[in-house]
């Protein structure tokens, strides 16, 4: 059986190198970022844009569920509302598929600090601190297996997940 982890958790938390240590830790495995279906210049967020998005993200993934050279498919993105998640979640094929829905969480300071760095080493820009951390409590309320990665390496928060 197929197994789908729908990892999500707000700018800075750990996602993308959390989800790269996972998909090297599991056999036949596949990652896919949900920014990849929402990088442009200029960004629109718009309701065409927000269907689009999804439409391109369902699409993807059950194309890799289908696609029998993966066993287990890893996918991030910021998926902060309950119906971001409900919303993929039913357009997917999930009969031959195990879903694990997981949010990272860690406290304001580790966040904090980790966007600092970002910052400083010119990843991100100045207001992803404040924007990050409204965004943090909302993850507090999904229905998903919760991980706080304040104190854990990339590598053991994906070595929790992987034990699922």
């Amino acid at each position: 059986m197929k197994r789908l982890y729908l990892i999500g958790g707000t700018m800075g938390v750990g996602k993308t190198t959390v989800c790269q240590n996972l998909k090297r830790s599991l056999p036949n495995a596949v990652f896919l970022d949900g920014d990849w279906c929402w990088d442009a210049d200029p960004f629109h967020v718009t309701d065409e844009t927000k269907a689009m998005v999804l439409d391109n993200i369902c699409h993807l993934l059950n194309n890799f569920i289908r696609c029998t050279a993966y066993e287990n498919i890893v996918f991030c993105w910021m998926m902060h509302q309950q119906g971001i998640l409900d919303g993929i979640l039913a357009r997917l094929d999930r009969e031959e598929c195990e879903i694990k829905a997981i949010s990272l969480v860690c406290t304001a300071g580790a966040l904090s600090e980790r966007l600092r760095r970002d910052i400083q080493a010119g990843v991100r820009q100045p207001g992803a601190v404040a924007r990050s951390l409204e965004r943090l409590p909302l993850y507090d309320t999904l229905d998903t297996i919760h991980i706080d990665t304040s104190g854990l390496s990339p590598e053991e928060t994906a070595a929790r997940i992987a034990s699922l």
